[in-house]
């Protein structure tokens, strides 16, 4: 069975290029001298001479071919146990095998160049979005201040509500400024967590109170599922994990319908896991954005969502600190359906 071209090694090219050469030589020697020994004879050292210089040949090429291709891979300096790795050992590999190493390089480095380019580009948009976001309030605080001091300070009917306008514009660039920040310490890992036992039902409640205001002005009501209400605890950042229910029911009221509901739902799930869900029936969110929606200031409707007010940081500071926690967020949603955002968290340790 002949050798498959991917598998040619030296040793077999040289007998190949060898047993060709000699074939040749001997058939002339036995022209001039027709003797069958002396053909015979010519036949065998030629073969073995041909075939050990172009062994030697071949080797030596190829050794030199791949050891340039290693220090191309490796873009360093070979020391002297690279060197012997080179020298003894690479020659051993197949071309096929060095063939497959190459293209194993290749395909890292095109993902590599495909991360950057994704990470550039990344890079711009988040800079634009954050021009945006900063942009909008100042230029608003810009245009109320020049008004007042350019004669509206003394007009009682605009001057009050011109400040108050003013006041609420540093505070969305306060928050924004606040919210960066926070998503750079959890991504840097300097924001530590405080864990300790909770009652996620508790804390949920007091999540639905602090908001109940806002829910009661679109007719929202705030409800934990039946069959959820048996007190469970977890062992988490009370605080943060706080700050990821607001985050995720403020965000549901913003969206959702008036009149609609919200619901939370708390299961226990395979080994130590509670699983929280944040339901609503709200407008839903559609399959082309459901996979970006936890990017920094990345929204599914420009217009609709800085009308509502926000950062935009919002579900990206969830699910960095969902992360912190070792766990990972995901959505659920249908368009006019409603949305239904999942979460899990250690259940509660036993302290002693």
């Amino acid at each position: 069975m002949m050798t498959s071209q991917k598998n040619i090694t030296p040793n077999y090219l040289s007998a190949i290029c060898s047993g060709v050469i000699s074939f040749t030589l001997s058939l002339f020697i036995f022209f001039l001298k027709p003797t069958w020994w002396v053909g015979v004879f010519a036949l065998i050292s030629i073969f073995i001479f041909c075939f050990f210089l172009i062994r030697y040949v071949v080797k030596l090429f190829i050794h030199r071919q791949i050891k340039l291709i290693y220090k191309l891979i490796s873009q360093t300096k070979a020391s002297k146990r690279e060197e012997f790795y080179y020298k003894n050992l690479l020659p051993q590999k197949s071309i096929e095998e060095v063939r497959i190493d190459v293209q194993n390089w290749a395909d890292q480095r095109k993902m590599e160049i495909q991360k950057l380019h994704e990470n550039e580009a990344f890079r711009r948009e988040f800079l634009q979005n954050l021009s945006h976001e900063l942009k909008t309030p100042i230029f608003s605080i810009q245009g109320y201040v020049e008004t007042l001091l350019s004669g509206a300070l003394s007009n009682p009917d605009v001057n009050i509500k011109f400040l108050e306008n003013t006041s609420k514009n540093i505070d969305r660039l306060v928050n924004l400024v606040d919210d960066l920040d926070e998503i750079s310490k959890l991504e840097s890992g300097e924001l530590k967590l405080s864990q300790i036992n909770f009652n996620i039902q508790n804390l949920i409640k007091e999540v639905y109170d602090s908001l109940y205001l806002k829910a009661a002005d679109k007719k929202i009501s705030l409800t934990i599922k039946r069959g959820c209400e048996l007190p469970i605890n977890v062992h988490a950042d009370k605080e943060k994990i706080r700050q990821v229910l607001i985050n995720l029911v403020d965000n549901a009221i913003k969206y959702g319908k008036s009149s609609g509901l919200i619901e939370a739902g708390i299961y226990k799930v395979e080994g130590k896991k509670i699983l929280i869900e944040i339901t609503d029936d709200g407008y839903g969110i559609a399959e082309e954005h459901r996979s970006r929606i936890f990017e920094r200031f990345y929204r599914t409707d420009s217009a609709r969502t800085r009308k509502v007010g926000g950062s935009g940081l919002g579900l990206s500071i969830c699910k960095h600190i969902i992360e912190a926690h070792n766990e990972s967020i995901h959505v659920r949603s249908t368009v006019d359906v409603g949305s239904t955002f999942v979460f899990e968290l250690p259940v509660s340790v036993k302290l002693g």
